[in-house]
Formats: C-alpha cells, sequence, structure tokens
C-alpha cells in the first residue's frame, strides 16, 4: 500500500484504503456503545467516537416527530463502507437508520494510515 502524503492529501493512497466516516444515529448511548464495540472488535472500523445526546426532528411515515438520539461517527475506509453499512442496518433497531458515508479530503497521514491498518485494508489493496 502506498502511503498518504505527509501533507495529508489522499491522491496516492490506494481507492479501497481511503479514509471514509460514516454518520449514524441510535435512540441511546447504550446501542450506539454496543454496536460501535462489535465493529471495532470486528475489524470494520478503526474507531467510533459516540456524541452526545441531541434532538432530532424529522417527518415519519406522515408525522412529525422530535426525539433523544445519539449521534456517531464511524472511522473505516471505503473497502470497509459497504460491510459496515450491512453490520449495522442488522443490529440497529430502527426500520431505516441514518447511515451516511462522507469523504475524507485528507489529515495526518498517521492518522490515515491508523485507519487504514486497524481495518485491514493494507491487506485489501
Amino acid at each position: 500500500m502506498r502511503q498518504a502524503t505527509t501533507t495529508g492529501r489522499l491522491a496516492q493512497v490506494e481507492t479501497n484504503s481511503k479514509p471514509v466516516l460514516i454518520y449514524s444515529t441510535f435512540p441511546d448511548e447504550v446501542t450506539a456503545r454496543t454496536i460501535a464495540r462489535d465493529l471495532v472488535a470486528g475489524g470494520l472500523v478503526a474507531c467510533v467516537n459516540v456524541l452526545g445526546a441531541m434532538t432530532s426532528i424529522y417527518n415519519w411515515t406522515g408525522e412529525l416527530h422530535e426525539d433523544a438520539e445519539v449521534a456517531a461517527l464511524l472511522k473505516t475506509t471505503t473497502a470497509r463502507a459497504d460491510e459496515v453499512i450491512a453490520f449495522v442496518k442488522s443490529r440497529h433497531p430502527y426500520d431505516n437508520p441514518a447511515l451516511l458515508v462522507l469523504p475524507v479530503a485528507g489529515g495526518s497521514a498517521e492518522f490515515l494510515a491508523w485507519i487504514a491498518a486497524e481495518t485491514g485494508a493494507a491487506k485489501q489493496s
């Protein structure tokens, strides 16, 4: 695997090793932490930041809802993103959980390499 440049640019990182963030929400911290631990233990993500409580306001099945939720940022690679989404969906209590894959434009070369190493992207490229 080619390493990210010292400036943090991703141009030289193999496509499957490129880091992504996956944003998701959960009904409570216990659910978020349980799924997060399983993702990290399974090598699907390098890290999950379980953020504090928030309020989500949304329409669902024609009704306006205002619910307490917990957001999480999952750090993984493009190679693992589909697996992470499938894993979260299979364990998430919502019928249609929020799962958004967000590209990473750059960052610390060492941190980006760590994400790739923790998710096995270096072996997959």
